[in-house]
């Protein structure tokens, strides 16, 4: 399962492979690219990943762009 986030308005994804939670960045043509200088704990559950990114992206919020927020 594909979780979708803004991200202080920058769209990502997070993806739960092998108990291991993997972060991409989502462009608008629908291609996804791996993050790997961020590392999700394996331990959060999904309802913890919102918060976990805005801790780790905060420096890029704005007045545009204030919060993390889920993406159906």
């Amino acid at each position: 399962m594909l979780i979708k986030f803004n991200v202080f308005g920058k769209p990502m994804s997070v993806q739960r492979k092998e108990g291991e939670w993997l972060l991409f960045l989502e462009s608008a043509t629908s291609m996804r690219v791996r993050v790997y200088d961020v590392v999700i704990p394996p331990e959060l559950n999904e309802n913890e990943l919102a918060g976990y990114l805005a801790d780790i992206y905060h420096e890029n919020a704005s007045v545009k762009h204030p919060s993390v927020e889920f993406m159906s």
